[in-house]
């Protein structure tokens, strides 16, 4: 796992050197009557559907919805997907019902994208259209390197599908390094290495960052970890946070980290320990772990960082074995 922390910035850059493949897609897409985009993932995956899903809705102005599989699969309900993008989100290709779930979008007259890391999968041949995020073999069952490739790969495509440059990107592979190399984590790992339950919490372009925090610490260290949006939070949650909760704040900057600030002033209010995970021009009060700055939109592929090294140290810290998590494989293959 931490090898694979380390190997991003290689990894995206790998990808980003493979734009013009990505760009292909997207003029693919342009030539269709797309009114509606439909995203289908499981795990970390679904994670990063959600990121394009705010990417789609407020770059591209198109509706956007994840797309609930077991309609499809259990239900066996008939839809018609006429003027649907549907994009499958695995790093793997080989989830059965994703799979299935798809062909059926496709049989009903939705164009079809996969994203994975394998265009030999199942799930890519299901698809008229396959997104490669080359983020090379990912041994460690906590997915990171994946994760992030997965993100890029969806900013790239909507970017180009909205017939912009790229050139917000070009400095990013450099701020995940600097995030692997300085994020300080140690004081946080310390602070919450006895802590039995733990929240995180994001609004807009940090919201997925939240969920994948917790998923990671879910998996790696055996915690209680619970993910919500701030909105959702303040609507009766927040009532089991107490001093003996640690809270993860993940503040992306701009309009999403105005909508935290009433959050994190009731998180304060009820004495919970906060711990920010932001930018430095990001002003939200109280002790952070301080990531590169960039625009708001791709903050999820840097704030990522220290959430992984935290999930990483604090297995090691308990004795756990972040690589071989209990009970967990490489593959989910839901039904």
């Amino acid at each position: 796992m931490r090898a694979e922390i380390e190997e991003q910035p290689a990894a995206l850059q790998r990808l980003l050197d493979a734009r013009g493949d990505i760009a292909a897609i997207a003029e693919e897409v342009r030539r269709r009557d797309i009114r509606f985009v439909l995203l289908a993932a499981r795990g970390s995956s679904d994670h990063a559907a959600l990121y394009a899903k705010y990417l789609i809705e407020t770059v591209l102005g198109l509706p956007c919805g994840l797309a609930s599989m077991s309609s499809i699969t259990a239900y066996r309900t008939g839809q018609s997907y006429a003027g649907v993008l549907w994009v499958a989100v695995s790093q793997s290709g080989g989830s059965p019902d994703l799979r299935e779930a798809t062909r059926v979008a496709r049989d009903s007259g939705a164009l079809t994208l996969a994203v994975t890391n394998d265009p030999r999968s199942p799930l890519a041949a299901e698809t008229e259209l396959h997104l490669d995020i080359r983020a090379g073999v990912e041994r460690s069952v906590a997915a990171t390197k994946t994760y992030t490739n997965e993100l890029l790969a969806l900013w790239l495509f909507v970017d180009a599908l909205a017939g912009r440059d790229g050139s917000a990107v070009a400095g990013v592979p450099d701020a995940v390094a600097r995030a692997v190399r300085d994020s300080d984590v140690e004081e946080v790992v310390s602070r919450y290495r006895f802590a039995e339950r733990l929240v995180t919490v994001g609004r807009g372009f940090s919201y997925p960052t939240a969920r994948e925090g917790a998923l990671k610490l879910m998996e790696t260290c055996h915690l209680a970890a619970s993910a919500f949006s701030g909105a959702d939070l303040l609507h009766g949650p927040v009532a089991h946070v107490d001093g003996a909760t640690p809270v993860m704040v993940i503040g992306p900057g701009g309009a999403g980290s105005q909508l935290l600030r009433p959050v994190v002033d009731a998180l304060v209010e009820r004495g919970a320990d906060v711990t920010l995970v932001r930018g430095s021009a990001d002003d939200l009060p109280g002790y952070a772990v301080q990531v590169p700055d960039v625009p708001e939109e791709l903050t999820p592929l840097v704030q990522i960082v220290p959430l992984q090294l935290i999930a990483l140290e604090l297995a090691l810290s308990k004795g756990l074995d972040p690589d071989r998590p209990s009970g967990l494989s490489k593959v989910t293959k839901t039904l």
